[in-house]
């Protein structure tokens, strides 16, 4: 029976995609802003051995001395893990190189695909009031992958508007379905949104068509155009919205942002 006086769970979300250069760190760094600068408490699980979602966020390599690694293998409590970024309402769990080794030590752990689940259930969590918790998954589908959709709610699905863009996505959705048979039967797709989407490309518009042809609902409504101040801003390490805040790629993570909190039913704690 459910607690009536603990807060309400945060919305956990897995941005996945095991193609390379889709946009899931950029996606998860400027949803993850845009659904703070609206008033939601958001943090960023970075689950990538490369880190950049940190770095995207200005957490410097020498200010993470706890990292997604700690969490999921030395069972560090969530406070010590958790740092502040320079955006209000958004926080992050940073990653180092060390996660790269993860997989080989997850292995042996009996527990080894539910410890992500377990440490982001913490009673600790609540004492953030976090609304949101964005995972950003590596260009894999390997244990860390499968540690976020047994942890998420939700998949989001960051699509490049490119030619083979929709090839990928079975081998996903075959993880997905393992998943929901394995360890986590409520797992759903959030949604596929389309990235690095080219107004002037007629390739983008054909990919986007076959796209909604072949994933209906599924697909986002907002696009997130090709726009260079999205390129430009993890150099300066900030999301977009506070780099350009009137650029139409900002404009484009509000308006998915909008449209995510939309979709949403609250969650059972």
């Amino acid at each position: 029976m459910s607690d009536p006086t603990r807060p309400k769970a945060p919305r956990i979300i897995a941005v996945a995609n095991q193609k390379g250069g889709v946009g899931k760190t950029t996606t998860t760094i400027n949803l993850g802003a845009a659904l703070a600068e609206s008033g939601c408490r958001v943090l960023i699980v970075d689950l990538d051995p490369q880190g950049n979602a940190s770095t995207g966020l200005g957490i410097e390599p020498d200010a993470r001395t706890y990292t997604t690694y700690d969490l999921l293998l030395d069972e560090v409590d969530l406070e010590d893990v958790i740092l502040e970024t320079g955006e209000q309402n958004l926080q992050i769990i940073p990653a180092t190189v060390d996660l790269s080794s993860a997989d080989i030590e997850l292995i042996a752990n009996e527990k080894r695909s539910f410890l992500l689940h377990d440490a982001l259930r913490q009673p600790a969590i609540d004492s953030f009031g976090f609304e949101y918790i964005l995972i950003d998954c590596p260009p894999s589908l390997s244990l860390l992958t499968v540690n976020a959709m047994v942890a998420a709610h939700s998949i989001l699905v960051p699509l490049q508007s490119e030619f083979f863009a929709l090839e990928g996505l079975s081998q996903l959705m075959l993880t997905v379905r393992e998943v929901r048979q394995s360890a986590n039967p409520n797992l759903r797709i959030e949604g596929v949104v389309l990235t690095m989407y080219d107004m002037r490309n007629n390739l983008s518009a054909q990919v986007e068509e076959d796209a909604r042809e072949n994933l209906g609902d599924l697909v986002f409504k907002t696009l997130i155009p090709r726009n260079v101040r999205v390129s430009e801003a993890p150099s300066y390490s900030v999301p977009v919205l506070r780099y350009d805040s009137a650029s139409k790629g900002a404009q484009a993570y509000r308006e998915l942002a909008a449209e995510l909190m939309r979709n949403h039913t609250p969650v059972a704690a």
